[in-house]
């Protein structure tokens, strides 16, 4: 006669185990993608974690579905920031501030930085989040250059290449100076200031949509 193997273990305590690992999981992928940029992988994290490996790949089953669950949801943040700012009634204080809070929240996430300027990581909601921000910085250009504040020649895909510039400066300056950035950042921001009675032209187009894509697809962190 088989034994009673007593009562099944409860399902509950398993399912909050699993989301307590998920979010461990979550956790140690900000800081690890945060400081190391997106090369990091799979394993780097579930080290990081004090994990097993194979319960990260339980919960995420490639690096893919990993920058999904972290980056859609900071991008669309970054989306709310644009609207947010084609809302306030200064165009260029709003093209201003909209500039310094995005490069406020890469400054310091490695990672973060390396989905808004490379298209080798992040598909679909990251992807959808990316493109929904393109007619939104448009409209920001737009409204700064009809308020007079913003140069003329400036063109919104002229956004990427700041954002690279001033995250060149992070990089070289992060072990030294965390914060010179904002020394940078203002000097650039007041070089994109319309100067009426002093014309100026810059020396070189800037790329279109094409090229832009073309460049965040060639480019590797």
């Amino acid at each position: 006669m088989a034994r009673d193997a007593g009562p099944a273990a409860p399902a509950r305590p398993l399912r909050r185990d699993a989301e307590l690992n998920r979010r461990r999981i979550l956790a140690s992928a900000r800081e690890v993608f945060g400081r190391r940029g997106l090369e990091a992988t799979l394993d780097d994290i579930a080290h990081h974690a004090g994990l097993g490996v194979g319960t990260v790949y339980r919960r995420f089953p490639s690096k893919e579905h990993l920058v999904e669950a972290m980056f859609a949801e900071r991008m669309e943040e970054i989306g709310s920031l644009a609207e947010k700012a084609l809302k306030a009634e200064d165009a260029w204080q709003a093209f201003v501030d909209f500039t310094w809070k995005s490069i406020e929240l890469h400054s310091g996430d490695r990672g973060l930085r390396e989905i808004m300027l490379s298209n080798k990581f992040g598909h679909e909601h990251v992807a959808e989040e990316k493109a929904r921000l393109v007619p939104l910085i448009t409209q920001l250009v737009q409204r700064a250059q009809e308020a007079g504040g913003l140069r003329a020649d400036f063109a919104p895909t002229d956004i990427p290449i700041l954002h690279m510039m001033i995250g060149s400066v992070i990089e070289f300056t992060s072990a030294v100076d965390p914060d010179l950035w904002r020394r940078s950042l203002a000097m650039l921001l007041d070089g994109l200031r319309a100067r009426p009675g002093k014309p100026s032209a810059l020396p070189h187009p800037p790329l279109d949509e094409r090229e832009v894509d073309e460049a965040m697809s060639c480019w590797r962190p």
